[in-house]
């Protein structure tokens, strides 16, 4: 009988030990998962999920390569036909003509410090299309003795592990005193 009650006094200690159950985690819970009404309807809303870690060091790696003026390095993370769109400019570029706008680029500038900030990989749920987007602050030093600073969003389309369209968003950002 002292056995029984021991084991019995273990379970209830045991079983008073545990949490209980926190009412307002069970209700934001399951109100993430309601569907949500948008403001504004698209073809495939919420079309994305968590993309290739390996896109992603495609696209820093071809950032990486510009930035330290290895224009060859940086043009190999490019396809053979690239659609590049920035403000006022929108081309398509085969990889040597992107190689000469890269290499036009680089003549002026002296130095370029890129302070990155965040970077996504995604993949649409039916598995089609890749984009890797990365967000980052740009110093550019040219070769005229002038500093200019842009923040800079960059949306890269990647296929079959090269970068095929890039969309180029930039801030000028004030000069400092």
């Amino acid at each position: 009988m002292r056995k029984l009650f021991t084991l019995c006094l273990l379970m209830y200690i045991g079983s008073s030990c545990t949490n209980p159950t926190d009412k307002s985690t069970e209700k934001t819970n399951s109100a993430d998962t309601a569907k949500p009404v948008y403001a504004y309807s698209v073809k495939n809303p919420d079309n994305w999920d968590i993309g290739s870690s390996k896109n992603t060091a495609v696209a820093l790696n071809a950032l990486k390569a510009f930035e330290n003026n290895k224009i060859d390095e940086s043009v190999s993370y490019f396809g053979d036909s690239v659609a590049w769109r920035a403000d006022n400019f929108d081309v398509k570029l085969s990889k040597d003509s992107l190689k000469a706008t890269f290499t036009a680029l680089r003549n002026d500038i002296a130095s370029i410090k890129v302070d990155m900030h965040d970077f996504e990989s995604v993949i649409s749920k039916d598995k089609k299309t890749e984009y890797v987007t990365i967000w980052y602050t740009e110093t550019t030093t040219y070769k005229k003795g002038t500093t200019d600073s842009v923040a800079l969003i960059n949306d890269m389309k990647i296929s079959n592990g090269k970068i095929i369209e890039l969309d180029e968003y930039t801030r000028k950002l004030k000069a400092k005193k």
